[in-house]
């Protein structure tokens, strides 16, 4: 993380469609070069926020494309009128060093990206990324959500 001041917030999902709604709110407010990483254990609702997040940027272009998981293939691009948006899991790879060959370290500066399994990024995750942890709970999920607060306190603030 940067030396920035960190806001942060903590969310209560209910369902899956409280997930997509969160999904759409963060998608509206990311640019190119910005970054989010998604963190929790197998289950917890991270393809599902990132996929949701990215159906809604594309139907925003009147665009309905398939949006596999990007498990097995790692990464997965998905072309719009501001750019990019990279879809990463990272889960089999062991880290840094293979990250890297998937050009990941050009993406960070010049598209959105959706990164699962961060902690196989090591010290390189992005500094001004926005940090994503979902956790399962008997009735849904809780969501922490921070991020250095120059550049996503004014999103935050609109989440709460």
């Amino acid at each position: 993380m940067s030396d920035d001041p960190i806001s942060s917030l903590s969310l209560f999902l209910s369902d899956p469609c409280a997930t997509k709604a969160l999904a759409i709110k963060i998608g509206a407010h990311l640019q190119p070069g910005d970054t989010v990483l998604l963190t929790g254990p197998i289950g917890a609702g991270k393809s599902h926020l990132a996929r949701a997040l990215i159906h809604d940027r594309l139907a925003r272009e009147n665009r309905i494309e398939d949006i596999p998981s990007p498990t097995f293939t790692l990464v997965q691009t998905y072309e719009t009128s501001l750019g990019e948006i990279w879809h990463a899991d990272l889960y089999r790879l062991s880290g840094p060093d293979e990250v890297f060959e998937l050009g990941l370290s050009e993406a960070f500066d010049t598209a959105i990206c959706l990164i699962e399994w961060p902690d196989r990024l090591g010290s390189d995750a992005p500094a001004f990324a926005l940090s994503i942890t979902l956790s399962p709970d008997e009735e849904g999920r809780i969501v922490r959500i921070e991020g250095p607060s120059t550049r996503w306190a004014s999103l935050l603030e609109s989440l709460e």
